[in-house]
């Protein structure tokens, strides 16, 4: 097991922002992390784990622990059933399944991070949620020091969270298991409308699975939204903030400030979340408050491709990109009564 002592973290986040480690333990095997969580555990040491560092923003401080840094590798398909390392690249994992014919995952591909991050985040885009595939999430128990096979019902799975995200110092994700569909190539059911406008079909209806997932990488990429180190507008954790789930008392009160904000005529998304409640778009919420794509004049600026994205131009600290988010949170709530909430995982920091 690799170790480096005050070792730069920006490199390993796609965000490139964050000060040293302590100590920085790299594995590349399940017994290599669970020995490390244990002898962190073992010696009160505060953990960082990190996988495909593409949800973390981490202070200009760094971290005054041990960082481990997660690069096991395994990917196994046995029909239609998968299991990957957590260290397997995501993005990678989705090509070799739609090569393999199966459907399930198409729509995920080009999302940056690590497969041992999908659970914890309940990862999803394009009509697609990793909850939906995921059978069981393999898994070191810090709390009772064994390792557990957690069955889908058990991960209480809702809109990007889990039972991971919601212990996050019990768990390290070391393996995830699916259960995918043949369909004689062919993509599940297109359920996002822009995919399904792109391929210039219904929602709905089923195409080669290939075409989904290379519509996707398209459609990410015009929204700065697959990695590209000559891009600053990639330089980013992808979608900052969620997308708001209100009660439906909020949901009134938002609709009285979007008429009074912005006429009687403009209708904000809606969409039904369960339990009457109701999903809007931050990315709207964001432009509609004034922060339109390329604002900014600071090393941190919102993505000129999408507002949902907050980006480092190159020469920005974690400060510099948490004040701009500081400042889009207090705009929107202060057009919209709303409070935006990050999706990144913040490390010694907060909004």
């Amino acid at each position: 097991m690799q170790e480096l002592h005050d070792a730069p973290l920006a490199p390993l986040t796609t965000f490139r922002l964050g000060g040293p480690a302590t100590r920085l333990l790299t594995a590349t095997t399940d017994a290599e992390v669970i020995a490390a969580v244990g002898e962190a555990d073992a010696s009160g040491t505060p953990l960082l784990v990190i996988g495909g560092g593409s949800n973390l923003v981490i202070g200009d401080k760094g971290f005054d622990g041990t960082a481990l840094r997660i690069a096991t590798k395994g990917f196994t398909l046995s029909g239609t059933s998968l299991e990957l390392a957590a260290g397997e690249v995501w993005t990678d994992a989705v090509a070799r399944t739609v090569e393999a014919g199966l459907a399930g995952i198409e729509c995920l591909a080009g999302i940056p991070g690590s497969a041992g991050a999908t659970p914890i985040q309940n990862v999803g885009a394009y009509g697609q949620e990793v909850s939906s595939t995921i059978t069981e999430v393999v898994a070191y128990d810090r709390h009772t020091r064994e390792t557990v096979t957690i069955p889908n019902e058990e991960c209480a799975f809702s809109y990007r969270h889990s039972r991971f995200k919601a212990e996050p110092d019990r768990f390290v994700v070391l393996r995830v298991r699916f259960e995918l569909e043949e369909a004689n190539g062919l993509s599940a059911p297109l359920k996002y409308p822009e995919t399904a406008r792109a391929m210039g079909v219904e929602q709905g209806e089923r195409v080669p699975a290939s075409a989904a997932r290379e519509t996707v990488l398209r459609l990410r990429a015009g929204k700065g939204m697959v990695l590209d180190p000559e891009d600053h507008d990639t330089w980013s954790a992808g979608s900052f903030f969620t997308n708001p789930i209100l009660e439906p008392d909020a949901f009134q009160d938002f609709l009285v400030r979007v008429r009074d904000h912005l006429g009687p005529d403009v209708a904000p998304p809606a969409f039904p979340a369960g339990d009457g409640r109701t999903k809007t778009s931050a990315a709207w919420l964001i432009d509609r408050a004034g922060f339109t794509k390329g604002y900014g004049d600071g090393p941190a600026r919102i993505s000129t491709k999408h507002t949902l994205a907050l980006t480092n131009r190159g020469t920005a600290t974690t400060e510099d990109l948490l004040a701009l988010a500081r400042e889009v949170v207090a705009g929107v709530y202060a057009v919209f009564g709303v409070t935006l909430v990050n999706e990144p995982v913040t490390v010694g920091v907060s909004l």
